[in-house]
Order: structure tokens, then C-alpha cells, then sequence
């Protein structure tokens, strides 16, 4: 895990005030948004203005990810080119099929080289938002080692499988389980779909938490006001750190004494024990919740 997403939230690409500020939100990440949220007879401006905005705003280290247009369309082609100069953390691939993967890969590393940008360190986050993707979210996954996380899109998902998309979210259980289980197959991370009622706190926490107990690492926001929600429930609390951190200290003192095996409060640790422990530490250190030296 190289960064913590545990939110990443959208920002319109045509709203110059919400660029300026979108460092100071709070999220991990932030996605610029040229697809969806801008008009066709926009979307050039919009462009320009990420392309000025990820060269002139300060994002305070936040992940900039920039949601292009399909590659395979003049617009997204377009997008690829005059963005990647200006060097975003990541691109997020909309409708994403192994050859959309392919096109935004060969686009992007064409660029590097002629810009002199370290190759490969331009990142890619598809969106599984077909039941095409869904299914194919594997290969998908292979087409470029450019990926580091998948988004699951379950308003245009549902549209394409022709069903109705509902609060309780039982319509996307299988989505969710399948590309999380994937995501975790390639050590990757995986992003739960938005809440799309901004003004029901409770119903965020739990579709959060549903995703969650699914294996999702992280959550899209479509509004400020869910990025706390969205970290309460996917940053390690106080006890559990502090359980970790004792997990691995008793771990730590069995190694000194020569044991393979060790109990710690009245417990047997095994090794998938240790290795949450560890997950819960290294996300701790990420949240800015503990020092390096917490893994040594």
C-alpha cells in the first residue's frame, strides 16, 4: 500500500473554486472530474483549468487524480495528452475495459518519455461500472501495472444490468464482494461506489460499513461533508491500534525467546493474526497516527 484512500472525492472540473480548495477537504484523494460532470461543450475549458490547476494550486499532499473521458474517444485522447505533462498522481479510466486499459497506457507512457517523466509513475484507477467490467475485472487488472485501485461505478452498473439502485444496496452485494476479493488477489486496493444522499449521515455510515465487511479499503465521496464519515469507519481506532501494537510487541518478545508460537492474553497469535495487526499499523502510519518506527 503505497498511499491510504481510504476517501476519494469529486471534484467538477469546471468549478474553479472547488479546485482552488479541494486541498484543504480532507480526503486522501481528489478527482478532478472531465467526464461526467462537465457538458461536452465544456469539456475543453474544463481541461485547461485542470491543466493550470496542477500546475499553479497547492493540493497540501493531497492525491490528485484526474477522471478523463473514455481513452478510445477524441476527448479522452485528448485529455491524456495535455494532462500528463502537467503530471497528475493518477488518471481514473471511466467505462473500463482491457483495451480502454491498453489505449490510456500507451498514451501515458508515450508522454513520460517525451516529457521526461519517470516511467510508470503516472498511476491509473479503472472504473468497474459494466457488468462486462465486473466480470472481467481481472484482466482489466493486467492490462497495466499502472493500477493501484479500482472504483466501482454502481449508478451506470445498475443502469447496464437494467435494475433499480436502491439505499440498502443489495443489488450491488455481488459487485462489491467480486472486485474487492480481486483487488485483494493483486494487492491493490479497492474503492466502494459513492453514496449518492448527501444529506443522510446515518445511511453513509452504513453503506460505508457495508462495504467495509465486504473487503473494500476506501470509499468515493460526492460531497465534503462525507469525507469524515467516509475515515471514521475505514481509520484503525485508538483500541485497535493499540491491540495491534501489543500484538506485535508480545510477537517481537516470542523471536528474543526462540518461540514459533506464543499466546498473548490468554490467546494463540497465529500468523493471520499478526498479519492484521501489521495491516492495522502500516494504516495507522499512513493516517498520520503513528511514527515509522511503529513497524520496527
Amino acid at each position: 500500500m503505497r498511499i491510504l484512500r481510504r476517501s476519494m472525492l469529486f471534484i467538477p472540473g469546471n468549478s474553479p473554486n472547488m479546485i482552488q480548495n479541494a486541498g484543504i477537504l480532507g480526503a486522501d484523494s481528489i478527482i478532478l472530474d472531465v467526464e461526467d460532470a462537465v457538458s461536452i461543450d465544456e469539456k475543453d475549458s474544463a481541461r485547461n483549468l485542470i491543466m493550470h490547476a496542477l500546475k499553479e494550486v497547492d493540493f497540501y499532499g493531497c492525491e490528485v487524480v484526474v477522471r478523463v473521458n473514455a481513452p478510445s474517444t477524441a476527448f479522452g485522447e485528448k485529455d491524456l495528452r495535455e494532462i500528463t505533462p502537467n503530471r497528475p498522481d493518477a488518471f481514473m479510466i471511466p467505462m473500463a475495459t482491457e483495451e480502454e486499459i491498453r489505449i490510456a497506457d500507451s498514451i501515458i507512457s508515450e508522454i513520460e518519455k517525451k516529457e521526461g517523466i519517470e516511467a510508470g509513475s503516472i498511476k491509473m484507477v479503472p472504473i468497474a461500472e459494466t457488468a462486462y467490467a465486473v466480470e472481467s475485472i481481472a484482466d482489466i487488472i493486467k492490462a497495466s501495472k499502472r493500477i493501484e485501485a479500482v472504483l466501482l461505478g454502481a449508478e451506470d452498473l445498475t443502469a447496464d444490468m437494467e435494475i433499480s439502485r436502491t439505499k440498502e444496496g443489495g443489488e450491488i452485494y455481488y459487485a462489491r464482494n467480486k472486485i474487492a476479493n480481486i483487488c485483494k488477489a493483486f494487492k491493490i486496493q479497492a474503492i466502494d461506489t459513492p453514496f449518492a444522499d448527501v444529506n443522510d449521515s446515518q445511511g453513509l455510515t452504513e453503506d460505508t460499513l457495508k462495504g467495509k465487511s465486504l473487503g473494500m479499503t476506501g470509499k468515493a465521496a460526492i460531497n465534503p461533508r462525507q469525507v469524515d464519515a467516509i475515515h471514521q469507519v475505514y481509520t484503525p481506532t485508538q483500541e485497535e491500534i493499540q491491540y495491534a501494537q501489543s500484538v506485535i510487541e508480545a510477537m517481537n518478545e516470542a523471536k528474543k525467546q526462540g518461540k514459533g508460537v506464543f499466546s498473548f492474553e490468554g490467546k494463540m497469535i497465529d500468523a493471520p493474526i499478526i498479519l492484521r495487526a501489521e495491516t492495522v499499523i502500516r494504516k495507522a502510519i499512513l493516517a498520520g497516527l503513528l511514527n515509522e518506527e511503529a513497524m520496527k
